[in-house]
């Protein structure tokens, strides 16, 4: 238990800065889950629509420290390749001739 009073205030401190990098975490997570649902299920627009949005949320939980910059710009590559992986998928399936 802290005993000064410095000390207690740093920890209601961490208390509500815990709360928020909690959020902030979840929010992206929740944006990645309906990304990855819609590469499986949905249309190459809503999947481009969804990237942009975590494009920004991920910049800004960046920005206010709940992760590391560098761990969103991985996220952010990686969340890319796989749009463009089902791009390239589509394309192929559109150039196959039937028969």
């Amino acid at each position: 238990m802290a005993h000064s009073l410095s000390a207690r205030k740093r920890v209601r401190q961490n208390v509500k800065r815990r709360a928020l990098n909690r959020f902030r975490k979840r929010s992206y997570r929740t944006l990645i889950r309906q990304y990855r649902e819609a590469l499986l299920h949905g249309s190459i627009e809503q999947c481009e629509d969804l990237l942009r949005q975590l494009y920004k949320r991920l910049d800004q939980v960046a920005a206010k420290g709940a992760i590391h910059p560098n761990k969103a710009s991985r996220y952010k590559q990686r969340l890319a390749a796989r749009l463009n992986a089902r791009k390239a998928q589509n394309q192929a399936r559109e150039t196959q001739p039937t028969g």
